[in-house]
Order: C-alpha cells, then structure tokens, then sequence
C-alpha cells in the first residue's frame, strides 16, 4: 500500500536521511526502530506532511504522491498520531475526534456529532464513555484512543502512531493494542514507532531499523530475537542493560510516617538509605508520582510527617526541596524538564546560577567547568553543547534534565519515568549513570511503570495501587509476575 522510497533529508549540512527506504502492506504492522536521533520521527514527520523531503518519492497503491503539507497526506489517506497529543482537553470527546475536519460545517448540533463520534469511538473501545463529555475528564490512555478514532473518522488508510504507548501503564498499553489490531484487521497499513521491545514481538508483523540517517531491509518480527533487534539498532551488542546492584546502603537518610497528599488515598510510610535506589512502583495514578511530588514540595503534606537526616522535613514548594538539596526531575521533560529554545550549557547551569557568576555576572570560565564536569558524568560529548537543547533526541534530552541537578550536589534525586521515550542504548547509559551517582553516595527514588526498569534497576521496591502502597520489598525478592499482581490487584479482580 505504502512504498517510500530514497528518502533524503537534511537540515543545513547536517544530513538526517540518507536513501532511506519502507514499504509497508495493507493489513501489516510495521515497527519503525531506531536509536533517539536515528531518524525515525523525520521520516514519518516527512510522511505526514509536517516536514519536506529533499529527495525520494512515496507511493501509495503504485502511484507516485506528492504531499507537501498535513492537509495533503490527509487526502492520501495518511493519518498521523504524534508522540505529543493534539487533544483540546476543553472541547468533548466528539468534538475532538471531528477536529480540524471542515467537512462537518458550521451548522451542527451536540447531539448530532456525538451521534457521528460513536461508530468511531466504538471500534477503538470508547463505547463506555459519553461523547459529549469533556476530553479532560478522561485518562491518557482514553486520550490516546480517541486521537485513534480520529483516525477512523477521517477514513485514514495508511496509519502512523508515534510513541503511541510511551506516556502510559501496562494495563492501559492493552487497549491500545488492541485498537491497532483492529486497524489493522480493517486492512490498514500502519508504521509504528516505539521503544518498547515487548510490543514490537507482540504486535507487529515486520521491523524496518534506522540507524544513523539509514534505514534497512525490513525483516519478520517472527525471525528476530531482541538480541538481534538491539544489535541492528546500536550496530554493536549493548552487553548487560543493568548495572549490578549496591553490595549494601549506608545509613537512613529521608523517612515518611504516615503521609499524606493528593494522590494518595491511604497514608505511606517509607524510609531511603544514602547510596540507595528506591523504586516506587505503580501505574499512572497509582499513587507512586504522587508521592515524588510531595518530597518535591510539588503539593503540599497535609499529614504525617517526613524526616531528612534526622530532621523534620515539610517544603514550602519546589524551593524549599531544592534548599535542603531534594531535587526533582518530572515525568514531562518538554514542558518542566528542559528549556527547548536554549542551548544546552545553559540548561545545565540554570539552576546554579549562583555557582557560575561573580557579583552578580554570569562567568564564562566558571559555567564552563560547571558544565563540562556534567557534561562528562552524562556522557554528553562535546558536539551536543552547542546545541539547543530542544533538538537533541530524546535520550539526550533527559540527560540534560537529570545533569542539570547533579551541579547542586544533591543528597537526594527524585526522578519520574527516568527513560519514557529513550531508546534502548541511551536507557542503559541512564541506568549506568543513576547507578554510579548512588555508588557516589546520592540516594534515588524514581517512579515507574515499567516492570523491567523497577526490576532491574532498584535495590529496593514499593509497589502501588490506586493510591495506596502495597507492600516494599527487596529487588531481589520480586518477580515480574508478583510485581504485575501488585500493580494491578490482579488476584483481588479474579
């Protein structure tokens, strides 16, 4: 159905595609895979009709198309689900899965567009919610359904879900799936990009690999290994993804006695060890974030009590945290995480200005070592930093929103979703990275929803559930199924 074919593109003398090619059959999922900044939201940026190719063409059932903006892919028959969501969470269900289509008028009523909405909203498996009910009232998974339905609304035939998954829990990840078969089942043809390797062996029928500007044969799911999928990606074996954990912590550094927040439906209490990396567990909304923000003076304690280092500890906002050196980094790189429209050195002396300036005057010499020491810890290599930080890939973007901490000598990190979005390689960087800080004497707490990351990464675990903790354990006395049943409940629900 889809044929693209030497695909060039460039951005000044940086050349991003180099000859690339993807092919992709009626009623087959294609996994686009690639490192951050292999190429991979370009080519279906350029496919979208968001960015201009230099060169190459793309077919659609043989004929040669040209699509120049978003308004001529649509026309093809191309829809685009981007990583960021396009939803107006102010405006209903209905009207959101009929935007920006001029075909409806401007003479129409409620009642007839959710009508319109509802065949729609139903084949993605919205049929429980009411189409007239406003977007904002609904979970990021049932955001994520109806930019799906949008879609089908506008009779799209050539699909393209962008990170579809990236912002969600492993329960809601089921019902995406399942939407995209039944896309598929419909005979659509659908390029799917993600960096979550269970869903590739799960969900797709092929796998088209960037890597550096250049793209791959497609190869059958079937015949890879993830072995051999990581190789293709990295062009090198990546070796083990984890780095070992702590031969033990140091003494008690931060405890929670009975707190709570909003977000947490029960009162938690936990304690952390300097050196320590803890793991809070949980899907979204389980509690495990909220817990994060209340550390980081993000919402306030409305009961309970925090102690830090032997004395009492209640923030008066993400100040009063970062003064007594409880840093946070968010879930959200793009919007609190990183300052896109400035260079990287910039980033990552912000929040030591104090640092780095003599009499009030930033000094040149000293944001300089400032930033290379941070830049060498990350393994930020000197071609990133002249660099606006909104253009590097994803990996590297959160890089600079974790490194940006660490020159204020933090006693404790709190990080949510340390890898959302990352690539396999840059995920084992992070994890190699966060390790050694602890092994340095930081102590860790980061929130997640994935089940391999906690596994892998934390020396000790608390599970979440709807606001409520369930139970902290050991790493090594957790298995991925009793961390699922944790999460989830699952044998209250059977």
């Amino acid at each position: 159905m889809l044929r693209m074919s030497g695909i060039v593109k460039s951005y000044g003398p940086t050349r991003v595609l180099e000859d690339v090619d993807l092919a992709v059959e009626a009623g087959e999922v294609m996994a686009l895979m690639g490192e951050n900044g292999a190429g991979k939201s370009t080519l279906v940026k350029i496919l979208a009709g968001i960015e201009p190719a230099d060169g190459g063409t793309i077919s659609i059932d043989g004929a040669t198309v040209s699509i120049r903006s978003p308004g001529h892919a649509q026309a093809a028959g191309i829809g685009y689900v981007a990583q960021e969501l396009s939803i107006v969470e102010s405006l209903s269900v209905a009207e959101n899965v009929f935007l920006g289509d001029e075909t409806l008028g401007f003479f129409r009523s409620a009642a007839s567009l959710a009508r319109r909405a509802r065949p729609y909203l139903e084949r993605v498996g919205l049929d429980h919610i009411d189409p007239l009910s406003l977007a904002e009232e609904h979970s990021v998974a049932e955001r994520q359904l109806v930019e799906i339905a949008r879609l089908l609304s506008r009779k799209a035939r050539i699909a393209i879900l962008d990170e579809p998954t990236a912002a969600l829990s492993e329960t809601e990840i089921v019902r995406v799936k399942a939407a995209v078969r039944t896309l598929a089942a419909e005979g659509c043809a659908i390029i799917y990009v993600t960096h979550r390797m269970p869903e590739v062996f799960d969900l797709t029928q092929k796998v088209t690999v960037l890597r550096n500007g250049k793209s791959f044969p497609a190869v059958e799911t079937a015949g890879l290994s993830i072995g051999d999928l990581i190789e293709a990606m990295l062009g090198r074996q990546l070796g083990q993804m984890f780095p070992p954990r702590a031969a033990h912590a140091g003494e008690e550094i931060l405890r929670l006695d009975a707190c709570r927040a909003s977000g947490l439906k029960a009162p938690v209490s936990l304690s952390l060890r300097k050196g320590e990396i803890l793991a809070l567990a949980g899907q979204v909304g389980s509690g495990a974030g909220a817990v994060l923000r209340m550390l980081a003076g993000v919402t306030p304690i409305q009961s309970g009590s925090v102690t830090l280092e032997g004395g009492a500890y209640a923030p008066s906002g993400i100040a009063g945290s970062i003064a007594r050196k409880v840093l946070y980094c968010s879930d959200d790189r793009k919007r609190d995480g990183i300052f896109a429209v400035r260079s990287v050195p910039e980033n990552l002396s912000a929040p030591a200005l104090s640092a780095v300036s003599r009499f009030g005057l930033l000094s040149p010499a000293l944001e300089g070592e400032h930033v290379t020491r941070i830049a060498r810890q990350f393994g930020l290599g000197e071609r990133f930093l002249g660099r606006l930080a909104g253009n590097l890939s994803g990996g590297n973007q959160q890089k600079v929103a974790l490194g940006k901490w660490i020159g204020l000598d933090p006693k404790i990190l709190l990080v949510e979703e340390p890898t959302r979005g990352v690539d396999v390689g840059a995920r084992s960087e992070i994890y190699s990275h966060l390790r050694k800080l602890a092994d340095e004497g930081l102590s860790i707490i980061f929130a997640s929803s994935d089940t391999q990351e906690v596994l892998g990464l934390a020396d000790r675990i608390a599970s979440f559930f709807h606001g409520e903790l369930v139970r902290i354990c050991d790493a090594d006395d957790v298995t991925a199924e009793s961390l699922t049943r944790d999460v989830t409940r699952a044998s209250e629900a059977a």
